[in-house]
């Protein structure tokens, strides 16, 4: 017995847009996200007895989505496994690294982040920023850094062969993105 009491005929018009956008961000498919939100919001309804009302009932259903979009991912992996050529657009060099392995180049002074990340527009820079990843490496980083998934499941996820050939895609995407911000963002001449 549930000590919630949910309405599956809400869902829909209630958190249906925010499912999309989460699950668009992630796949970069209308269709596929549309496709996980229906598996979700079925898999919620099947599932309904089992809320016990300790999250709200958004976070709980993008929970589930979330566990989608991840077995979506496994599943492509099985099919055709991610490439990494050591070649990808906006490759790091080795001038970029010191001799322990740091970073040799300083970030610049960025404005106070907790601020920025308040700002729609800092998240459609952000977006902005993802979108210009090679496909590969768009996926690492989003599942690494907006979803938080760690080494072990990420490389199990993705059927990624060695841990070294994750941190090389993670750091490739990283330094993306940092340039990528650097001038979108951080150090644009927009007014913040």
């Amino acid at each position: 017995m549930t000590s919630t009491k949910l309405d599956p005929a809400t869902w829909l018009d209630r958190y249906g847009d925010i499912m999309f956008r989460y699950a668009v961000a992630r796949v970069r498919d209308k269709a596929t996200a549309e496709d996980l939100v229906q598996d979700t919001l079925l898999a919620a309804i099947e599932a309904a007895d089992t809320f016990k009302g300790g999250s709200a009932e958004q976070t709980w259903l993008i929970g589930i989505l979330r566990h989608k979009v991840l077995d979506y991912f496994r599943k492509s992996a099985r099919e055709q496994p991610i490439a990494f050529d050591g070649n990808e657009s906006g490759a790091t060099r080795d001038e970029d690294f010191d001799d322990q392995g740091g970073w040799s180049v300083s970030i610049a002074e960025w404005r106070t982040p907790e601020k920025s990340v308040e700002r729609d527009e800092f998240w459609q820079a952000l977006r902005g920023c993802v979108d210009t990843l090679p496909d590969n490496l768009r996926t690492v980083f989003t599942l690494r850094e907006l979803d938080g998934l760690e080494t072990e499941q990420l490389m199990e996820t993705l059927d990624i062969s060695t841990k070294n050939n994750l941190w090389v895609m993670l750091s490739r995407a990283r330094k993306t993105m940092q340039k990528c911000l650097q001038a979108k963002w951080f150090g644009g001449s927009s007014t913040r």
